[in-house]
């Protein structure tokens, strides 16, 4: 990877850390606002989730940091299409709908998140097959 490229790659790596915090943060925000059962346990995994994957597209280098950023970006994904599939047809017996909390805001910080990590996997792809 060239110099010139270096700060390119923080970008994208600062920027994937704070949208997995911010999708790991709303789900743990959800938990303590009074999700509980088998959701609330999927919430609480999927904030561990969020929190971890952030700290490592910051700490990891080489090969883990491809790892860490293609998980994360699968991590996205994943959010963003059980919370679709539960707005749309359910998921695991659950339905959700619009109104309920941070619903919209979720959709959108997903979405982007999706948006920044596939531009992110790429970019940290070609980085490591530089080095």
């Amino acid at each position: 990877m060239t110099a010139s490229n270096r700060p390119v790659l923080w970008v994208l790596r600062i920027l994937s850390a704070i949208v997995l915090a911010a999708i790991g943060g709303i789900h743990l925000f959800l938990v303590f606002d009074g999700v509980g059962g088998i959701l609330g346990v999927f919430f609480v995994l999927n904030a561990i989730a969020g929190i971890v994957l952030a700290i490592g597209m910051l700490v990891l280098h080489g090969r883990l940091l491809v790892f860490a950023t293609v998980l994360s970006l699968l991590f996205a994904i994943a959010s963003l299409a059980a919370l679709l599939l539960a707005l749309t047809v359910g998921l695991f017996g659950i339905t959700e709908t619009w109104d309920f909390t941070l619903v919209p805001q979720t959709v959108v910080v997903d979405a982007i998140g999706v948006v920044i990590l596939a531009i992110a996997t790429p970019v940290v792809l070609r980085s490591q097959r530089a080095a």
